[in-house]
């Protein structure tokens, strides 16, 4: 497939110019519209703002953002408030989102609906739903192509998160072998392969791709969390709870194989749909690779080290690692609920937790639950988090496992090196 019908111009670290928007379309509006911040639910409904256009080219551009927390950006950064979708600025669609109104002429000459939700499976994004992605997506704005970062929820990522790894409801998390043996069933099974597919070619549909040959879909995958191959990792744990599980290697080659079992199903499904095509609609971007290095348990690195910047996946209440002068606002990050919050309820929180799928909403609950449970429990980390201020907000403890801000620029980087290799 060749992408010049969509971009003339792919330079370093952004600057993307669609020949798609210079032939086919001429400004035409004088609005644009972006993803609000509003805190009420997960859905977002565009909100409108005056559109400043460049007398050199007059043209707009635009693309969308579907998706799950590895899309959002949880944890890098917010300007204000955070939303209930835990959008972080430091997300690699974001910075894509920078590039190309740079190279177009400012912020306002790209349309950009930044869909993506912590929490999302297929479910959340397929038409019909309650808070259904491409229900919200505005397809009579301009849209050039789409990202699609899914599947870590629908496959039961946080449940092994939880029995393998953090056990944030100790001993009631379940057992690992049995997390790790409903993951892959989920994903030998067809279901989320068909799900995928129903996504796919409803976003396609509802571009009226027939219309716009230049439309595709970029779907990111994800990367392994460990370096499988270190012994002193062994004797390492990041249990919340004192005495956790151990970081043994055998467990963290199941749950690499998982992550890289979950990227082939992904690759194979953006090969089916691309088959129906004459020419391919989907591409897969696998940037796992680019971790190589800065995945947990490096050579040398004592698990968890709060302080190393080249690991490129958050811990629990970690901080990002944004290069300096780029960071933004983390403060939200170790905001502390009330200890009457309904989140931390354990009586009625779990319900609304499931239901969300945040994996911070889901921490939280599992905590006060265990806490309610056993009050003996002692913290593994005492020192880190103090006994009185453990029900920081869902962020916190959300964010673990996904991808820092110079991860994201790592995701950007193979995003663009792909579409490179395209044109």
């Amino acid at each position: 497939m060749r992408l010049d019908a969509v971009f003339t111009t792919i330079v370093s670290f952004g600057l993307v110019q669609s020949r798609a928007v210079h032939e086919h379309r001429r400004a035409t509006l004088e609005t644009q519209h972006v993803v609000s911040n509003s805190a009420s639910g997960h859905q977002r409904h565009p909100l409108s703002i005056p559109l400043i256009q460049s007398e050199d080219n007059g043209f707009l551009t635009g693309f969308v953002a579907f998706g799950d927390s590895y899309s959002a950006g949880i944890g890098t950064g917010v300007d204000g408030k955070e939303d209930d979708c835990r959008h972080g600025l430091g997300s690699h669609a974001e910075l894509i989102r920078a590039g190309l109104s740079a190279s177009q002429g400012g912020r306002n000459s790209t349309a950009f609906q930044f869909l993506s939700c912590t929490g999302a499976t297929t479910q959340e994004i397929i038409s019909g739903g309650g808070e259904s992605q491409l229900d919200t997506f505005n397809a009579s704005l301009p849209a050039d192509f789409a990202l699609l970062s899914v599947g870590g929820n629908d496959l039961g990522f946080f449940a092994v998160m939880n029995a393998c790894v953090f056990r944030f409801y100790n001993f009631y998390s379940g057992t690992c072998e049995a997390a790790l043996a409903n993951a892959q069933a989920q994903i030998e099974s067809d279901q989320f392969e068909q799900r995928l597919q129903i996504v796919i070619m409803e976003i396609l549909d509802k571009v009226r791709w027939e219309k716009k040959p230049w439309f595709f879909i970029t779907v990111t995958g994800y990367a392994r969390f460990f370096n499988d191959e270190t012994d002193p990792c062994d004797d390492m744990s990041f249990g919340v709870w004192w005495n956790g599980p151990r970081l043994k290697k055998d467990l963290r080659m199941k749950m690499n194989a998982m992550v890289l079992t979950v990227n082939a199903k992904l690759r194979k499904t953006a090969d089916g749909i691309n088959s129906k095509f004459t020419k391919d609609k989907v591409v897969f971007v696998d940037y796992d690779k680019e971790f190589d290095g800065h995945r947990f348990c490096e050579e040398g690195v004592v698990e968890p080290d709060y302080q190393r910047k080249d690991t490129w996946f958050f811990l629990v209440g970690g901080l990002d690692n944004a290069r300096n002068g780029t960071g933004a606002n983390h403060i939200s990050d170790i905001e502390t609920l009330s200890p009457s919050s309904t989140l931390v309820d354990p009586s009625s929180c779990l319900e609304h937790a499931q239901r969300s799928g945040d994996w911070g909403e889901l921490a939280l609950c599992y905590m006060a639950m265990a806490k309610a449970q056993d009050p003996s429990l002692k913290l593994a980390r005492g020192d880190f988090v103090a006994e009185n201020s453990m029900w920081y907000v869902p962020t916190y403890y959300g964010k673990t496992f996904h991808p820092r801000s110079r991860g994201h620029e790592a995701v950007r980087n193979k995003i663009y090196e792909v579409w490179r290799s395209l044109e």
